[in-house]
């Protein structure tokens, strides 16, 4: 599906990606895992169209490809969730869902349409969300979810979701994590998503396959569950301490 070869990207005189090379397959479920700074952001900016690479290539379906925007990447089918989610408190669920790609008819808003394609497609994943209600009288878990559901809306093919249980409860994050989880099950052979995060034991739960970045590079690329939460935070302390004991 996607094959990242030998990117870099500097901002000024900081090194921010040295030589990264990865492979994504339909049905992966990639957690990126590391410290601040370690250039998980920069990677994520680069596939989704916001920063372009000094050098390296990305393949897509084996077709070199060159993203000068994020719409060329959503284009491409790369979706990405940020922290911020970009939802209008104001608006109802499948408003938010068609945000900036409305659905129109006789040139009007067609509503109905949109409901009704919102309630299929949180229907499809076992969500219980008025489609009706607003933004802002959601859950930070279902926000989250809305959010992701709009970018399926729209056939993304790599979905990236940035920190999606940072400011969740506990009986939050594993929803968002479950359903994250289920719907690359329920699309294995049409799409995969690279979920980053601090927090380890997260990614770990449902991750067939981790990346540990550090200081711009790959310092682990693994089967999930070859190593534990703790040997994985061990083996990025360790990372670290080296890195900085040879300087």
């Amino acid at each position: 599906m996607l094959e990242v070869r030998n990117l870099w990207k500097s901002y000024g005189h900081v090194i921010a990606l040295r030589d990264v090379s990865f492979d994504i397959k339909d049905g992966d479920l990639i957690g990126l895992v590391g410290d601040n700074g370690a250039g998980k952001s920069t990677l994520a900016k680069i596939l989704a169209g916001y920063l372009k690479p000094d050098r390296g290539t990305i393949l897509l379906n084996g077709k070199a490809v060159t993203f000068n925007s994020p719409k060329e990447a959503r284009l491409a089918g790369i979706e990405t969730v940020y922290q911020d989610l970009a939802l209008i408190p104001q608006l109802p669920v499948y408003r938010n869902v068609f945000l900036g790609r409305e659905a129109t008819k006789a040139g009007l808003l067609d509503k109905n349409s949109m409901r009704k394609l919102t309630s299929k497609l949180l229907k499809e994943f076992g969500i219980d969300i008025n489609v009706d209600k607003y933004a802002e009288e959601l859950s930070g878990g279902q926000r989250q979810m809305v959010a992701i559901v709009r970018a399926l809306m729209f056939n993304a093919k790599l979905l990236i979701l940035d920190e999606p249980t940072a400011a969740l409860s506990v009986y939050e994050s594993k929803s968002v994590l479950d359903f994250v989880k289920t719907l690359v099950e329920k699309r294995t052979r049409e799409m995969a998503a690279i979920v980053i995060s601090h927090n380890i034991h997260h990614v770990h739960s449902i991750a067939n396959h981790i990346i540990v970045m550090d200081h711009g590079t790959i310092a682990l690329d693994t089967e999930g569950g070859k190593m534990s939460p703790q040997e994985l935070e061990d083996y990025i302390v360790e990372t670290v301490r080296s890195r900085l004991n040879a300087k």
